[in-house]
């Protein structure tokens, strides 16, 4: 069975799937630098995925594909409606996926200035 996590973004904020796959870049620049400065190849483990963007009848959403064999893949949909966004875990995902996209959804849940339904059903706010 699959598994979810919730960043509720403040309704003064709109967020859209192309605002997620910004942040998702702008995530990856930042681990880079931090990579630079360390001089190690950081970005790779920060962010061990591919972004794919998907569009379906029941909705587009971004697929992030593992390229790191401890990583198998997220998925993360966006309700602009409710400015909700859900980072899914699918049933073959990895115990480094589940650390990842908490880690993810925390990154959303500050630069958003939101709230984060964690998988455990806990929340946390600003």
């Amino acid at each position: 069975m699959s598994r979810s996590t919730y960043v509720y973004v403040d309704k003064e904020n709109s967020i859209t799937l192309k605002n997620v796959k910004e942040y998702l870049t702008y995530y990856q620049e930042i681990t880079s630098k931090t990579g630079k400065q360390l001089a190690w190849n950081y970005e790779d483990h920060a962010f061990p995925y591919t972004v794919i963007e998907k569009k379906e009848e029941q909705g587009n959403y971004l697929l992030l594909k593992g390229n790191l064999d401890r990583y198998y893949g997220l998925l993360i949909g966006v309700d602009e409606i409710e400015n909700i966004i859900q980072i899914t875990l699918p049933n073959s995902a990895k115990h480094g996926d589940k650390s990842k996209a908490n880690e993810l959804a925390k990154f959303l849940r500050k630069k958003l200035h939101g709230k984060l339904k964690l998988f455990n059903g806990r929340m946390m706010v600003k």
